[in-house]
């Protein structure tokens, strides 16, 4: 019945007359008529973004739309090509070597002019997959040669000099051929960060004076994800503090071409049709509806080693309450952690529930079902926990308590990496300072904010209100996928 629903439902995404787009808050001046649109899908998250909240249905009401995508699978092919007048293959061209350094040694640099928190951390990372002398070696010269140019004015004239050479030494001439053809007035990357299998689709429309825009898609990716390559003409963020965050660092930006729309991942949280009661998820899930939750949200394995030492740990504080109120912990592993590493805690602790998350391993890609999976997860938990997540923020919209783990597992040295660092990041410190959330330093913390959560959880619902409309202000409000289509069609009309 609730899988039925679950088809309903996601059939009813494509049925989007005109007046919905209306809804839309970004203004537009003038009729918007036989526009053309490229849109570029170079990830399997743009899916969840911009294909189940109806977003493309959106643009596709007032435009000719024409999609290049990567293939997640047949499923998604069939899908996709019902949603545009045609869709093509997006492949990646190979660059040239020259092009190739060139882009490392700027990313290099822009890193170290930033050197924030994440930056840093980023470096170390690099670091750390050098593994072979001759890696090591290279790894080394980028960052001596890139040292000197570490500025605003360095990082300008490497940008310029790898303009020219990207056109220069280009390898296809399949998308400007493409775009000959079908002749759009913008081209739309769905993506800024992730996305290699773009940069050529995306420079062929800007040697051919075809607009280009782009959406910022994560919260933490100005600082840090690297530079951004590619000069857009327009940009797409989630809050006016990434807008001011963007404008700071490319100073070449002009603020009136950044519009804030919010982030359509956070559409479904308030749409009531994916809410399911609490016996419905529990059942799905396999929990019982009579005991609390405690929600953990597990990150990326090479940014938390160790961390199935943690989520134990916590199991462990859990088993100490008395059987008629002990909770019950709801272990979803992030997504995109292929490696398995908790494999091995799932066969030897029953008393964890692992709701594992409902995406396509191609192109990681989420599966419409998901929708219903993390929101009831947030919905129907007494508390969450993790590591410096957007989960945090997530949490907080549904007023839920929050507990950030700021200490190692005792197999991570802190000489090897300190989990308390996360939280002194540039997008995640305010926070922490908010008071929205808590961070347990030692696992004695843990154990005593655990108990404090779960027996009083309003006590931080002030300061989560508080963050959540400092961060967000009007945009949650479930129609952030319609500000993302105006605004689109809005740039389109402007660059005709």
């Amino acid at each position: 019945m609730i899988a039925e629903r679950k088809l309903t439902e996601f059939n009813r995404v494509v049925e989007i007359d005109s007046s919905s787009v209306k809804e839309a808050k970004v203004p537009m001046s003038g009729p918007i008529a036989n526009q053309r649109l490229a849109v570029i899908f170079p990830r399997g998250e743009v899916i969840r973004n911009f294909v189940y909240t109806g977003m493309l249905d959106r643009l596709g009401v007032e435009s000719e739309l024409h999609l290049l995508t990567i293939a997640p699978g047949v499923e998604f092919e069939e899908m996709l090509a019902g949603k545009c007048d045609s869709i093509y293959p997006l492949t990646e061209a190979e660059d040239k070597w020259i092009v190739r350094i060139q882009r490392e040694i700027i990313d290099t640099a822009h890193n170290r002019w930033i050197w924030s928190r994440a930056a840093k951390e980023r470096s170390r990372l690099r670091d750390q997959e050098a593994q072979t002398v001759r890696q090591k070696i290279i790894r080394r010269i980028k960052k001596i040669i890139s040292f000197p140019v570490a500025n605003r004015l360095g990082l300008k004239a490497l940008s310029s000099l790898e303009r020219m050479s990207s056109r220069l030494f280009r390898t296809s001439n399949e998308y400007t051929e493409l775009y000959k053809k079908i002749r759009p007035g913008l081209v739309f990357n769905a993506s800024h960060v992730h996305s290699r299998n773009a940069t050529q689709a995306v420079e062929a429309a800007q040697w051919l004076g075809i607009p280009t825009a782009t959406f910022i898609f994560s919260w933490d990716n100005l600082t840090s994800q690297g530079r951004i390559m590619l000069p857009y003409d327009y940009y797409l963020v989630w809050n006016e503090g990434l807008k001011k965050q963007l404008l700071e660092i490319y100073e070449w930006i002009k603020p009136e071409n950044v519009f804030v729309t919010g982030t359509p991942q956070f559409d479904y949280h308030f749409q009531e049709k994916y809410y399911l009661n609490k016996e419905e998820y529990c059942d799905e899930i396999g929990a019982d509806p009579n005991r609390p939750i405690v929600l953990y949200a597990t990150g990326m394995a090479n940014h938390m080693p160790g961390e199935p030492d943690i989520v134990e740990g916590i199991a462990d504080i859990l088993a100490e309450f008395p059987e008629d109120e002990k909770p019950q912990l709801v272990l979803r592993v992030y997504a995109k952690d292929l490696t398995g590493r908790f494999d091995e805690l799932r066969q030897r602790r029953p008393d964890i529930i692992f709701a594992d998350p409902l995406w396509e391993s191609a192109w990681l890609t989420p599966k419409y079902e998901d929708s219903y999976a993390l929101i009831n997860a947030l919905r129907h938990c007494s508390l969450g926990i993790n590591v410096a997540s957007t989960v945090s923020l997530e949490l907080c919209m549904f007023d839920k308590p929050v507990i950030n783990v700021g200490y190692n597992p005792p197999s991570v040295s802190e000489h090897e990496l300190s989990y308390a660092d996360y939280y002194e990041f540039d997008h995640y410190k305010p926070v922490v300072e908010s008071g929205a959330v808590r961070v347990a330093w030692n696992i004695n913390e843990m154990r005593e904010l655990i108990k404090n959560s779960l027996n009083t959880p309003t006590q931080h619902k002030k300061q989560r209100r508080e963050l959540i409309t400092s961060m967000f202000g009007s945009t949650l409000d479930g129609n952030s996928s319609g500000r993302v289509a105006r605004a689109i069609l809005q740039v389109a009309q402007n660059g005709r």
